[in-house]
Parts: C-alpha cells; sequence; structure tokens
C-alpha cells in the first residue's frame, strides 16, 4: 500500500501514522463496520470522484442496516472526502470511508458503542492488475457460498460479512487462480469476492439479480446504464454455474477491479481466450465515463473543488 499523508478521523485530518484505534474497538472483535470503496481519477474537469455521491448514499444505508447513526451528514462527508484528497495532493486515488462501532462497550449487544468515521485515500492500482483489464484472469468456482440473506445482510457492505470473500479469495489464490466466484445458496451464480459478474451468450449481457446474495454493486448499475445506452439487451436472471463455461464472454465490475474480463473459469477456457467484442466495447465506454471522457455520464464525476497542494507546486 502506498502511504499517503493525511487520514480524516471524526473531524480532523491527522497524520496518516497517528490514524489509530484501541485494541478494544467493538468492530475490531465483531465486524461492527460498513465501508465503500471509490475512486477518484484525473478527468479534464480536475480530479473527479466517480459516483460519489451513490458510494456514500449506500454508506448511510449499510450503516442503516446495522442499526449504526452515522454522526455526520452526507454533505459533510462528501466534503471530507474531498478535503483528503486534496490535502494529500492526489490527482488519482482510491478512497475507502468506513463507520464503526468505536470502543467503550463490549459485548454482542453494540448500540451504546460509539460509531467512528474515518476516510483515508492512497494510490492503487488496478485490484487484479493492470495486465488483467485487457487479457482477462484465471477464476474459480469456490466451494464457499455467497452469504444468505437468512444470515446476514448481503444489501449491507459489511466489514465482518467480507470473512466470506476472504475465504473464497484465499482458496482460489492458494489453488492457483487470480479470483473465486461464489455460488449463492440454492446453487446460483452470486458474484466474486468483491466483484459482480456478467456472462454474455449470442450477444446478450446476463447477470445474476439481487436475489442471488450480491452487493448491489454501483458500477454494476453503471454497467447495466451504459450497455442500455450502446443498445445491448440486459437480463438480470438466475444463472446455472454451467453457464459461465458455456459463455461466450464473461467479465467483472467492481470499483477496485473497474471492469475486468475472465478467461478461463475451472479450467474452462472462454470464448477464444481473449476479452470478446462486447467486453471491449463496454470497457471502452466505462473507462470513458471513469475519466470524464464521455458527456453522457458527466454528472458521475464529482470534481473535487479544492485545488491539490501538491500538483499545483
Amino acid at each position: 500500500m502506498d502511504q499517503a499523508d493525511l487520514i480524516w478521523m471524526n473531524g480532523e485530518l491527522v497524520a496518516w501514522e497517528d490514524a489509530k484505534v484501541h485494541v478494544l474497538t467493538h468492530a475490531l472483535h465483531y465486524g461492527t463496520g460498513v465501508f465503500e470503496g471509490m475512486r477518484a481519477y484525473e478527468t479534464t474537469r480536475g480530479t473527479a470522484i466517480f459516483r460519489h455521491r451513490e458510494h456514500l448514499d449506500r454508506l448511510y444505508k449499510s450503516a442503516e442496516l446495522y442499526y449504526m447513526p452515522i454522526p455526520y451528514t452526507l454533505e459533510e462527508l462528501r466534503s471530507a472526502v474531498h478535503s483528503v484528497v486534496a490535502q494529500n495532493g492526489l490527482p488519482s486515488c482510491y478512497i475507502r470511508p468506513i463507520a464503526f462501532r468505536g470502543t467503550g462497550v463490549m459485548g454482542i449487544n453494540p448500540l451504546e458503542a460509539p460509531v467512528d468515521v474515518v476516510i483515508a485515500a492512497w494510490l492503487w492500482g488496478a485490484y487484479l492488475g493492470d495486465e488483467a483489464k485487457d487479457h482477462g484472469v484465471r477464476a474459480k468456482v469456490s466451494s464457499w457460498r455467497r452469504i444468505s440473506a437468512d444470515s446476514l445482510i448481503p444489501h449491507a457492505k459489511a466489514s465482518g460479512q467480507y470473512l466470506n470473500s476472504v475465504l473464497a479469495k484465499i482458496e482460489s489464490v492458494k489453488a492457483g487462480y487470480e479470483e473465486g466466484i461464489l455460488l449463492d445458496e440454492h446453487g446460483f451464480v452470486s458474484e466474486g469476492t468483491g466483484e459482480n459478474i456478467y456472462v454474455v451468450r449470442d450477444g446478450v449481457i446476463y447477470t445474476p439479480p439481487q436475489t442471488a446474495g450480491i452487493l448491489d454493486g454501483i458500477n454494476r448499475r453503471s454497467v447495466i446504464r451504459i450497455a442500455a445506452d450502446e443498445g445491448f439487451e440486459l437480463v438480470e436472471r438466475n444463472l446455472a454455474r454451467a453457464e459461465l463455461y458455456l459463455a461466450d464472454e464473461l467479465f467483472m465490475t467492481g470499483t477496485a477491479a473497474e471492469l475486468t474480463p475472465i478467461r478461463e473459469i475451472d479450467d474452462h477456457v472462454i470464448g477464444d481466450g481473449k476479452r470478446g467484442p462486447v467486453t471491449t466495447q463496454l470497457q471502452r465506454v466505462f473507462e470513458d465515463a471513469l475519466y470524464g471522457r464521455d458527456p453522457r455520464y458527466a454528472a458521475w464525476n464529482d470534481v473535487v473543488p479544492v485545488a491539490s497542494p501538491k500538483a499545483a507546486a
């Protein structure tokens, strides 16, 4: 991880090395936190955070699902994110806001524990590697199933829930793959360890519905809109495991991974083993949206209003 200078903690910018929590922080013991992953990109209008408001809105909704009142307004956090990006002089970066139950209460009932909020940003390249966006990754279907809505809340981006993804990720990496795909409790395709997944067959794009235990990804929403604008038919429905193997193309989306093709899954080569034409077209338009090059999606870019001190120097 590339260290930045400052992190926002509970209303103040503090030095990176001073951004600490107590060892008895409730979230450390019980996973009682919610978070977001966002990216800022260099655009022609300046540094801009992609779909900033939508990410913050999901942060608040995740917190509400876990009875965790965030002690700041959305606009206050939006301004804080701008400050973190600008004061660290980061023309492009990954941004991690997190709200979590702090110290003072131990035990399963967290309701009396304070809610702390932290925002960090740092330089982070493509999550699955820059080459992966061109050549795709090898993935495997994990033996671990995606968390059930009967047990936790897949729609919340909650800290403790990611142990599910951690197990699937470790399993896939140890087996020699770059990514794992989880099935839901019924055996249908759900999502990757940190990405939504899409099947392309006969020119139609298929993606699992929200009832398949997926996180309703911000980039998923973006690609659904882009696919419609580009004239593709996109269908949300349950997908059988074998449909992954029979696909003409496979790809994933996520804030960290952006839009990444899958060239093999469970040692089945997808298509001709290269990024397919539908994936290529969607990836091109999606990246134009990220970098503010497509006026159709200009509203998705939240320009950081404060000049970056380092960039200006």
